[in-house]
């Protein structure tokens, strides 16, 4: 099961990539409203993938202890 922890982990990451790529290209566009919500996406995202990504290490850390 590991893996599927670190998999979830990934997909947030990408998510919050995506997030952050639309938010600088609005911004970028001087689209400032729909770039501050890209951004908070992001965020979001960002606080989903940190949550997985421990939640994934906790995970293969109790999959390799001895017993």
């Amino acid at each position: 099961m590991p893996s599927d922890s670190h998999q979830r982990a990934a997909e947030y990451h990408e998510l919050a990539a995506h997030a952050h790529r639309s938010a600088a290209a609005h911004h970028g566009k001087e689209d400032h409203q729909t770039g501050h919500e890209h951004s908070k996406q992001a965020l979001e995202h960002d606080n989903k993938a940190f949550q997985r990504s421990q939640e994934a290490h906790r995970k293969t850390v109790k999959s390799t202890e001895k017993p």
